[in-house]
């Protein structure tokens, strides 16, 4: 069954509040998870555990008040919707983590079975570099 765009938008609502956890109460357990680029980040993720540990967690570690996003359009067809997010955060170092993104995710049921992340890798990186210990 096609997933609405006021469906996804209700599920992204989580992100844009600041609830990430609620939002990814809407991820399959088992989600195939492709962020895009060379970057540290880039790879498959064949769980939503997996996805969190190296994503989401691992930059919580270097963004002072953590991975903040916000929608900023949603297109729908059928079972899959592209998102576009933004980020506004800092580093501990004090540089603004600004990046841009694009999700294409895939519906089953109002739950995300598979997501295409793309990203600013070179910030990635540069974030990073700046912020984890060598």
């Amino acid at each position: 069954m096609p997933i609405t765009v006021k469906q996804v938008q209700n599920i992204f609502n989580n992100i844009d509040k600041g609830e990430n956890e609620k939002f990814f109460e809407h991820v399959a357990d088992d989600v195939c998870w492709k962020v895009m680029g060379t970057h540290p980040l880039a790879g498959t993720y064949h769980s939503k555990q997996d996805f969190l540990t190296h994503t989401f967690m691992r930059l919580n570690k270097i963004l002072k008040k953590g991975v903040i996003l916000k929608v900023k359009g949603i297109i729908v067809q059928n079972d899959t919707a592209a998102v576009e997010l933004e980020s506004y955060s800092i580093s501990l170092s004090g540089m603004p983590f600004n990046n841009t993104y694009c999700w294409v995710v895939k519906f089953k049921n109002e739950i995300i079975v598979e997501v295409r992340a793309y990203l600013d890798s070179a910030l990635v990186q540069k974030v990073i570099d700046e912020n984890e210990a060598g």
